[in-house]
């Protein structure tokens, strides 16, 4: 019995199975405030303001929680005045930029 399997399947299934192990996990807001109470995260009002101050008068367009390898991370969308959208990424923990570049 012989068993053909093409080799762009198998590549396929690999890194399919690769990305999903890398994927960050989007978090509720149930699981937002539990967080913030227990003290593992800061407050979102807090880390907006940072987040504005590196662009002023930007407008704010989303921002998620999510969990990346154990990190919280809030990834937060402005609008420039300019009209760039920026993608911001911090540290739900501390604080700490993580990331500021143009979003694609």
């Amino acid at each position: 019995m012989r068993v053909h399997v093409r080799v762009g399947t198998v590549v396929a299934l690999m890194l399919g199975a690769f990305c999903s192990l890398t994927l960050a996990r989007d978090l509720g807001q149930d699981e937002a405030l539990r967080l913030r109470e227990q003290g593992k995260i800061l407050p979102l009002e807090q880390l907006l303001q940072s987040a504005l101050q590196r662009h002023p008068g930007a407008k704010l367009l989303e921002v998620e929680l999510e969990e990346d390898d154990g990190i919280y991370i809030y990834e937060v969308e402005l609008l420039t005045p300019s009209g760039v959208v920026r993608e911001i990424k911090l540290n739900a923990s501390n604080g700490q930029l993580l990331k500021d570049k143009v979003d694609d």
